[in-house]
This record gives C-alpha cells, sequence and structure tokens, in this order.
C-alpha cells in the first residue's frame, strides 16, 4: 500500500506542466501508480505541485536570535521557529549561512559553535532537511583549526569563502554603518576601529589559508562557495583552489566569468522579488535573462525565492518550469543532491502544494519532506 496519493494536480515536471497524479511509497515519489491504494489521500484541486525548494544560503535566522539589538533568544527557540517558517514558504532543504568571523559577538567564534552544536542536536525536531552552510571570513585566521574540525567531523554541508574585513573597515571609518557593527560586536566605536585596523594586518596570511582550508573541504567532499566576487580575478583565484561555485557575485563580469567556466552562480531571490538590489549591486532578473544565473536563495528573506520563482514566469523572464529550476533542481545539482528537485520516479518525496491563482502573490498550501507532511494551510483538502 502507498503512504500517500496527491490527485488533481498540475505536476511542475522538468519538460513543464504536466496535468495528472502522484504517489509516495517509503519516502521516495511514485508515478503511473492508478489503482493501488494509499493510506492518503489529497485533492490537490487542480492547483501546482512542485519539487521542494532548496535553499543553499539563508541568514534571516539571525533575526530570530537577536531580533533587536542586544536581546538574544535561545537559539534551539529561534532554529525551531525559523523551521516553522521556511516549511510555510515551501523550503524542504535549507542551508543556514552561519558566519564564523574575527568579529566578536553574533557572529563571532561563540555564536558560531553554538549554532553548530545546536543545529546537530535539533535537527531530528526539525521539518525541513536543514544543513549548515559555514560562512568563513577570510581574515579570521584563528578559526582556521575549528573549520578543519568541522569539515573532518562532517557537520558542515557548505564551505564559503568571504571577504568582507576591508568593506566593514571602509564602512566603519566612514561612519555609515559603523552602529551597526558596534551593535552585533559589542565594541565600542574606538575599540572597534582601532581591531579592525589590527584585523587588516593579516591579509599577507590570508591566501594561504584559504588553500588549506579549501584542500580540507575537497577531502572531506564538501561543496565550496566564494562569496561577492567583485571580478574575474576574484573567481579564477578560487576556481583555482576547487571552489566551482560563485555566491552573489556583484558584478556582471564575475558572473559571466563562471558561467563560462559551468560553474553554478547564485543570486539572492529578495533581489528578484523586489526588482533590484538595495546595495546597487547587479539586477538579478536581468542576469537570469541572460543566463548568467543558475540558483536563487533566500539571502536575509525566507519567502522570497517561491515569489521570485512567479515574478519571473510573470514577467516573461522563463518560463514557469524553468524559473522554477533556479529554487530547487539546480540548487540540489549545485551541491551533489542528486537525489531530490525533481519530480521524477524514486525521488525523495519532497514537494510543495501551490496556490498560484494569483501569480503575484502564490500562497504555500502544503508541504512535504521525504513524504511526510510538515506544513499545511487552509484550502487543503484531505
Amino acid at each position: 500500500m502507498l503512504d500517500l496519493r496527491i490527485e488533481n494536480a498540475r505536476l511542475l515536471k522538468a519538460e513543464g506542466e504536466v496535468n495528472g497524479s502522484l504517489a509516495v511509497e517509503d519516502g521516495c515519489l511514485r508515478l503511473d501508480v492508478g489503482g493501488v491504494e494509499a493510506r492518503q489521500t489529497v485533492d490537490a484541486g487542480g492547483r501546482l505541485v512542485a519539487p521542494g525548494i532548496i535553499d543553499l544560503h539563508g541568514d534571516a535566522f539571525e533575526r530570530q536570535i537577536m531580533p533587536r539589538p542586544g536581546v538574544d533568544f535561545p537559539i534551539d527557540l529561534a532554529l525551531l521557529e525559523t523551521d516553522r517558517q521556511m516549511l510555510a514558504n515551501g523550503i524542504t532543504t535549507a542551508f543556514h549561512g552561519i558566519s564564523y568571523s574575527w568579529e566578536p559577538g553574533l557572529r563571532g567564534r561563540e555564536n558560531c559553535v553554538a549554532l553548530l552544536e545546536a543545529l546537530a542536536a535539533i535537527g531530528p525536531r526539525l521539518g525541513c532537511d536543514t544543513h549548515a552552510h559555514l560562512r568563513w571570513e577570510t581574515f579570521n585566521l584563528e578559526g582556521e583549526s575549528d573549520v578543519k574540525a568541522w569539515l573532518a567531523e562532517g557537520l558542515l554541508g557548505v564551505l564559503a569563502f568571504n571577504n568582507h574585513a576591508r568593506s566593514i573597515a571602509r564602512t566603519i571609518k566612514a561612519g555609515t554603518k559603523a552602529a551597526k557593527y558596534i551593535e552585533q560586536t559589542g565594541l565600542s566605536g574606538d575599540a572597534l576601529d582601532a581591531f579592525v585596523d589590527e584585523v587588516l594586518l593579516r591579509a599577507d596570511d590570508v591566501k594561504p589559508a584559504v588553500e588549506r582550508l579549501a584542500g580540507a573541504a575537497l577531502n572531506a567532499g564538501i561543496a565550496m562557495m566564494s562569496h561577492d566576487d567583485p571580478d574575474a580575478a576574484t573567481r579564477q583565484h578560487y576556481r583555482a583552489v576547487g571552489c566551482t561555485i560563485a555566491e552573489f557575485p556583484i558584478t556582471r563580469e564575475a558572473a559571466a566569468d563562471a558561467r563560462q567556466a559551468g560553474e553554478a552562480v547564485i543570486f539572492g531571490a529578495p533581489n528578484v522579488v523586489l526588482g533590484g538590489s538595495h546595495t546597487n549591486a547587479v539586477t538579478v532578473s536581468e542576469m537570469v535573462a541572460e543566463g548568467l544565473c543558475d540558483v536563487l536563495a533566500t539571502d536575509y528573506y525566507y519567502p522570497a525565492p517561491l515569489h521570485a520563482a512567479f515574478r519571473l514566469a510573470d514577467d516573461g523572464v522563463l518560463p514557469l518550469h524553468e524559473a522554477w529550476r533556479l529554487i530547487s533542481t539546480n540548487a540540489a545539482d549545485a551541491v551533489g543532491m542528486s537525489d531530490r528537485g525533481r519530480i521524477e520516479e524514486g525521488q525523495r518525496a519532497d514537494l510543495v502544494l501551490v496556490d498560484d491563482g494569483c501569480a503575484r502573490n502564490p500562497s504555500v498550501l502544503a508541504t512535504w519532506v521525504a513524504g511526510r507532511m510538515v506544513s499545511s494551510g487552509p484550502g487543503l483538502q484531505l
């Protein structure tokens, strides 16, 4: 007997929408199983059933930990609340962007260790298949041994190389957003200014540290990303050490270099929803139209991938089944998850039922992870 049958659906498959039904058995998809009984049947009511959304970079969970400056909530509570938010937005696999910076406070070692430990402990209670995407700040030389140990222990799903030291230094000295970093680090203005100057003196030691950690990640079989590549030369540097995913390149040049090399290029889905970048970077819908974007991530807003896919389709940039690849299939492929991201026989039954009656405001009616319903809303018929 099958565990679940979803009938009267528009299935979003690789070739486009197909009217039909599907079933779930032992957490995997079964197609063309008419006549076989199921323990539960769901009438999709002609609505869309799509592969679950796969988010390779999301850090909105930080707002659950510190919703206001200086106000900290327990990490397990924050992760559980984040889990509910992701599932309600159709996200079935997630990589939490956990920063490990030279900065103290929210993105320092203590919080990073606490997050990794909490994620490992609370994982069985989460509905979303959740992994750690470690955002290692390359000037954080003291953290190199930690990262090597975490790679060896299998605690990381993705390793990203971030280099924000110089931009943070410019921001602090310009006084434009100094208050933000004072709040995050807990340091006074003068202390933070002096500390950043000290960190920048490490520049000559950064490249060898990157090379050593890249080698450790390759040995562990962990996907690597370079973050905010400003130009082709930077992308080529990271490619040379085995880092084959460009995450949020800030120029067309960097994205084009990665794409020419056949590498996955990730951009933020909020950029598509908002119609442009809030930091004056590239406009992602234009990158998609030019074939320079493979994956869209939540970045800082969990509803964004769902709405971005429909926005791209409604604007005529891509048909929906191709736009959906950016938030599911391509994301799975980028990090080697061949068992999900498609509605195909034998694939993991990660699914989302969407009411798309209004293309500019689609809503998730139900989410399944490995065939188990983990979120449901009004309008679902069981």
